[in-house]
């Protein structure tokens, strides 16, 4: 299989993860700093590789199935680490969780059906997807600015844009299921 430039850069944005993944958890001066920029230039391949794959009709199979999957463990990786700075509610984690797990469940009874189907991101999925990587963004420049977890107000903001990505998750999980329940069937 040739690879895409379009994979290539998913390829590419599923390498930062491991690396935002160490600059958070390494504690040096400006550590959240190089993880805001890491996660920033990971976020921004996400809409690149989409562009370029749609631009110069590079939309594949591969594609489909590693660009949601970057885009959940990215942004996964980053809610572990708010909820483990008391920003994010373990609730929110666990709904996120939920959606991923039964999305991807999804896709690979689909893959597996007879005729082997590869479902794409809806736009709800995609809405929710922004939505979670602006309030990470949040979360890392707030953190970045102050040089700790977050002031109060950044952190009640973050608290409650984290809220309001659990519904929108939960809502895009389940108009997800909805739209392809005849491979549930």
């Amino acid at each position: 299989m040739k690879l895409t430039t379009a994979s290539k850069i998913t390829i590419v944005r599923m390498i930062l993860i491991p690396v935002v993944l160490v600059l958070m958890y390494v504690d040096f001066p400006g550590h959240m700093y190089w993880a805001l920029a890491v996660f920033i230039i990971a976020s921004c391949s996400d809409f690149v590789d989409g562009y370029i794959a749609r631009h110069y009709n590079q939309v594949t199979n591969f594609g489909k199935f590693l660009d949601p999957l970057a885009d959940k463990l990215l942004t996964t990786v980053a809610f572990i680490y708010m909820m483990r700075d008391g920003v994010c509610s373990p609730v929110v984690l666990c709904i996120i969780l939920a959606r991923e797990f039964a999305v991807s469940g999804l896709r690979m009874v689909a893959a597996g059906a007879k005729d082997g189907k590869v479902i794409a991101a809806n736009m709800w999925g995609k809405v929710k997807t922004v939505l979670q990587m602006l309030t990470i963004l949040f979360y890392y420049f707030t953190v970045s600015l102050t040089g700790n977890v977050l002031g109060q107000q950044c952190a009640d903001i973050a608290s409650v844009l984290c809220w309001v990505v659990a519904a929108v998750t939960a809502i895009s999980g389940i108009k997800y299921l909805w739209d392809n329940r005849s491979f549930i069937n």
